[in-house]
C-alpha cells in the first residue's frame, strides 16, 4: 500500500461531494439488491418446546429473538412426519408422493428442482450447510456450497469419532443424560461456524443459505451445562392415559411397546425430557451463533430469515417418542419468518400453512414470481397484513419405513397414512385399516378417536374423499 495522500484544500469540498454521491449510489444499489435468504432448520423440534411458543420451562433465547422480529405461526404442518420426505417437500414444494423420497431410505432424485436452483438462476450464492438428509449427502441439489456430516467428521480423529459415538449411544436413545464433551465434538457447532464464514464471504452479494442442525433429534445426550440447566423434578409431564393408543391404528401401540416407551415411569420420563430440553437449548445456542453474526454484519436489514423444523417430537405424549405418526406433536412444526420489507414483526398467525408453501413464499418475499408447477402457494400477503385466502385443508403423509416402524416390518409396503386437517377436524386415513378422526376443538389432545360416531359419518366421507382426491385411492 502506498503513502496516504491528502487532497489539497481547494479540492476537499469536491471530494466530499463525490464521496457523498458515491455513498448515495452504493446505498441505492443495496436497496435495489434483492433480499438474502437465511433458512435455519432444526431436526425434531416439538413446537411447544420454545419460549416464544409459550413454554415457561424450555429456554430458547435465540429462537425467541428471531420470533420477536418475525411473524410466528401456530398451525404450520410438515408434509411427512419423518426427516427425508419432509425435507424433500420443503426444498421442492412438492408432496412426497410427487418428489419421490417417501421413506428414510429414499434419496431425493437428482433431477428434482429445488429452491436452490431457483435462487441460483437469479444470481444468488447458494449454500446448504448441515444435515439436509438427501440420503446421499454428497448430492448438491442446486446448492453451490455444500458441507455435511461427512465434512464435519473429517475434523475429528478416528479416536475422537469413536469417543463421540460411545458418549452418545444409539441414535434413537431416549435416556436423558449429560455429555462431558467439548463443543468441537458436536456437528451443530461446526455447522454454525461454517455458516458464519459463509455470511462473511458473501456479505456483498445476494445469498440463499440453508443451515440445518442435527439437534434436538435423539439421542438425548446434550452437553452437561445444558442438561443440568433443567431440574427434572420441576418439568411438566404430558398427559398420558392408561389406555393410550388402544382406540386408534394398532401400529402405534405395537411400536410404542416394542421401543419400551409405553411403560416409561414418571421419573424416567422426566429424565428423558431433561435430555430433550437440553438438546433444544444446545441447538438454540447454535442458532444464535448464526443469527447474531447476521445482525453484527448488518445483513439482517436485507435478509428474509426463517426458522422451522422438519417435523416435531412426541416427547412422551401418548406414551411415544420421536415421530412416524400424525399427532400434533409430530406434524405441527415451529415456523417463524421475518423479512426486511413491510412484514409484520412479533406477530402471530393462526391460519394453517404447509411447509410446501415456504418455497413460493420465499420467492415472493424476494420479489420473484414463484414457479407455477409448485404444489405450495405463497402466504407472503398474510405476512404483510394483506388479504389472504387461508388453506381449508393441510396434508401430511407417512409411508412405513423399513427397520424403523416395527421390528418385523409388518406394515412396510402398505399404502400410507394420510392426514387431512381442517380448522376443526383431523382425519388420519388408512385405506386398509381403521381410520382415526379427532375433534380438535373439543379434544385438542387427540385422546378420543370418534371415527365410528354416528353423527360423524358425513365428515368422515368428506375427508376420506379429500384424501383420495389428493393422494389417490
Amino acid at each position: 500500500m502506498g503513502p496516504l495522500r491528502v487532497s489539497p484544500w481547494w479540492t476537499r469540498g469536491l471530494s466530499n461531494a463525490m464521496i457523498s454521491r458515491r455513498q448515495l449510489l452504493l446505498s441505492a444499489a443495496v436497496k435495489r439488491r434483492p433480499p438474502n435468504v437465511l433458512f435455519l432448520c432444526s431436526d425434531q423440534h416439538l413446537t411447544s418446546a420454545a419460549g416464544c411458543y409459550g413454554s415457561r420451562e424450555v429456554r430458547t433465547p435465540n429462537i425467541d429473538a428471531i420470533a420477536a422480529t418475525a411473524t410466528r405461526f401456530n398451525h404450520a404442518y410438515c408434509q411427512a412426519p419423518v426427516c427425508v420426505p419432509s425435507r424433500g417437500s420443503i426444498i421442492t414444494s412438492q408432496y412426497p408422493h410427487k418428489h419421490g423420497a417417501r421413506i428414510l431410505q429414499d434419496a431425493l432424485p437428482d433431477d428434482a428442482r429445488t429452491v436452490a436452483h431457483f435462487f441460483k438462476e437469479r444470481g444468488y450464492a447458494t449454500a446448504a450447510i448441515g444435515k439436509m438428509h438427501f440420503v446421499d449427502e454428497t448430492r448438491r441439489h442446486g446448492f453451490d456450497h455444500r458441507l455435511h456430516e461427512g465434512s464435519f467428521l473429517e475434523t475429528l480423529t478416528a479416536e475422537e469419532r469413536t469417543q463421540f459415538k460411545r458418549d452418545q449411544g444409539g441414535a434413537e436413545g431416549v435416556e436423558g443424560r449429560p455429555s462431558p464433551l467439548a463443543d468441537r465434538f458436536f456437528q451443530d457447532y461446526w455447522f454454525a461456524d461454517e455458516s458464519v464464514k459463509f455470511l462473511h464471504a458473501n456479505r456483498d452479494r445476494p445469498f440463499c443459505l440453508w443451515t440445518s442442525f442435527f439437534m434436538p433429534h435423539t439421542p438425548l445426550v446434550p452437553q452437561e451445562r445444558f442438561f443440568k440447566s433443567y431440574d427434572p423434578a420441576k418439568l411438566t409431564l404430558p398427559k398420558r392415559s392408561e389406555h393410550e393408543l388402544e382406540a386408534g391404528f394398532q401400529g402405534h401401540l405395537i411400536r410404542a411397546r416394542e421401543r419400551g416407551w409405553y411403560g416409561q415411569t414418571d421419573a424416567q420420563l422426566r429424565q428423558s425430557l431433561q435430555g430433550y430440553y437440553g438438546n433444544v437449548s444446545q441447538m438454540d445456542a447454535c442458532v444464535g451463533r448464526v443469527f447474531n453474526a447476521l445482525r453484527e454484519l448488518g445483513l439482517d436489514r436485507n435478509t428474509v430469515v426463517v426458522y422451522t423444523s422438519d417435523h416435531g417430537e412426541m416427547a412422551g405424549a401418548h406414551r411415544m417418542w420421536t415421530k412416524h405418526n400424525m399427532y400434533e406433536q409430530s406434524v405441527n412444526v415451529p415456523l417463524m419468518i421475518s423479512a426486511p420489507r413491510d412484514v409484520r414483526a412479533n406477530a402471530l398467525a393462526n391460519q394453517m400453512v404447509e411447509q410446501v408453501d415456504l418455497f413460493p413464499t420465499l420467492a415472493d418475499l424476494c420479489g420473484f414470481a414463484p414457479p407455477r408447477e409448485l404444489a405450495g402457494r405463497s402466504f407472503a400477503p398474510l405476512l404483510r397484513g394483506k388479504r389472504f385466502q387461508a388453506r381449508e385443508f393441510a396434508y401430511s403423509e407417512y409411508y412405513f419405513c423399513r427397520n424403523v416402524f416395527t421390528r418385523d416390518d409388518r406394515f412396510v409396503g402398505k399404502p400410507p397414512i394420510v392426514m387431512v386437517r381442517t380448522d376443526r377436524w383431523k382425519f388420519n386415513f388408512l385405506s386398509w385399516e381403521r381410520c382415526e378422526l379427532f375433534d380438535m376443538q373439543t379434544d385438542p389432545g387427540e385422546f378420543e378417536n370418534v371415527v365410528d360416531a354416528v353423527g360423524n359419518a358425513g365428515i368422515v366421507r368428506e375427508l376420506r374423499a379429500q384424501a383420495e382426491r389428493v393422494f389417490g385411492g
